[in-house]
């Protein structure tokens, strides 16, 4: 491969820090997941940086815990995505703007009209987050007793897809001709009727918006599992995983790519970024130190009510001093139980320390000097581990600031990230192509 590759680097914003102790450090911002003024100054320093993208998830339950732990959580309120974006879109110029959008508590047309006009409002810096959402709580809010079984959320989540990616096309790029002299606004032979019936939905299209700039917003995938994987494959152009080392970052790199050979997709249309948490220091003792401290925060409460979220099983009944004892099936993540689990065995923890593991962040971290930092990201891209990361931040504003002022100069000086955008749009700035209509 390569030695001239570059990174691509997204951050992951909402929740500003998956840290359940970050709103606690000293100096940070305890309201930043729903200060508009301070998220404002966040994505302009992260686009100062050339970030590719400001990456927002979504929640659609927030009572999944007892209240004893919930009150300590800063993600209980926060923005909707969608509407966050489109105010960020007017404060930026170049950064893409992702947001989070479930396939199982949505409609297509909903989600096609919404990510069509944020990529208008944009100038075409729109990317769609596709999740199947697998937080059970979610389903008592959308009129379901009982969340939808793994594979059917999947299946309706490949089917979803291939509605709003229809609706997006229900328009030719050059459709509108606004002829004023002869009075008529479109061609109709450039409009589309999509006519879709199928398992799932029914949508007759066609959409009531003129087709994205990008021709479709990039597309985002979130899920590890087998499926997961099957439909990044066939769908995604990007996804965002969590691989807690390098070996099994190749092992996940090297699966989801050779997927797309069947498919006739290139491995160069499907970005791999693993979620990496990044704790900077002016010296190894003192990341560490920083990383340390941050931990201190995270209250037992927070800690066992992360672990039986990541679990899909209850474990406020478990002995905080034995070994985590073996846990059944759910209907959760499966990838994300099963890191935990591996976890747990790999490092003999106890419940309570894998509590406060799990409610600081169990994941991908880099702890360390920017140069450190920089050694680990470089390692992973030129052994086929990532093509970039999306970098989860310890607290905010420094956490954020550290890195984009030390560890990306840093990357930049040795040649592994752009020192300016060289296009407008988010699929420039990942060197994706723009999908030609259907129709054309």
């Amino acid at each position: 491969m390569s030695r001239d590759k570059q990174l691509h680097l997204g951050a992951f914003m909402r929740p500003v820090s998956l840290h359940t102790g970050a709103w606690r450090y000293p100096d940070a911002w305890p309201d930043a997941n729903f200060n508009l003024r301070h998220l404002t100054h966040c994505i302009k320093v992260l686009e100062s940086a050339k970030f590719d993208a400001f990456f927002m998830a979504d929640h659609l339950g927030v009572l999944n815990m007892p209240i004893r732990s919930l009150k300590r959580s800063h993600t209980v309120t926060s923005f909707e995505p969608l509407t966050l974006l489109s105010a960020l879109a007017m404060v930026t110029e170049r950064i893409g703007l992702v947001a989070t959008a479930s396939t199982t508590f949505d409609e297509p047309f909903h989600v096609a009209r919404r990510f069509a006009s944020l990529d208008h409002l944009s100038e075409g810096r729109a990317g769609w987050n596709l999740v199947t959402t697998s937080n059970p709580d979610s389903a008592l809010n959308f009129g379901l007793e009982t969340h939808l079984p793994h594979n059917q959320r999947y299946q309706r989540a490949r089917e979803f897809y291939d509605v709003v990616t229809g609706l997006w096309d229900s328009w030719e790029d050059d459709a509108f001709v606004r002829d004023v002299a002869r009075g008529e606004y479109f061609d109709p032979e450039k409009l589309h009727v999509l006519g879709h019936k199928g398992p799932h939905f029914s949508v007759k299209g066609p959409l009531n918006i003129a087709r994205p700039i990008q021709g479709w917003p990039v597309v985002v995938q979130a899920g590890s599992s087998e499926a997961g994987r099957q439909l990044a494959a066939e769908t995604a152009e990007a996804i965002f995983t969590s691989q807690p080392t390098l070996e099994a970052g190749k092992r996940f790199y090297a699966d989801v790519k050779a997927r797309l050979v069947p498919l006739r997709r290139s491995p160069d249309h499907l970005k791999i970024l693993p979620g990496a948490f990044v704790v900077v220091g002016d010296s190894r003792e003192e990341a560490r130190e920083k990383r340390e401290k941050l931990d201190t925060f995270v209250h037992y409460d927070s800690g066992i009510a992360s672990l039986s979220i990541a679990l899909g099983h209850d474990a406020s009944g478990f002995d905080p001093d034995g070994l985590l004892p073996d846990v059944p099936e759910s209907n959760a993540s499966k990838t994300s139980r099963q890191n935990v689990i591996d976890l747990a065995r790999r490092e003999q923890l106890t419940v309570r320390q894998l509590a406060q593991r799990l409610g600081g962040f169990s994941g991908l971290q880099f702890v360390g000097t920017p140069a450190d930092i920089a050694d680990h990201m470089a390692q992973w891209l030129h052994e086929e581990g990532a093509d970039g990361f999306n970098v989860m931040f310890p607290y905010l504003p420094d956490g954020l600031e550290d890195f984009a002022y030390k560890v990306v100069p840093e990357l930049q000086r040795r040649g592994l990230f752009r020192k300016e955008y060289e296009g407008r749009t988010l699929r420039e700035h990942l060197g994706l192509p723009r999908p030609p209509t259907r129709h054309a």
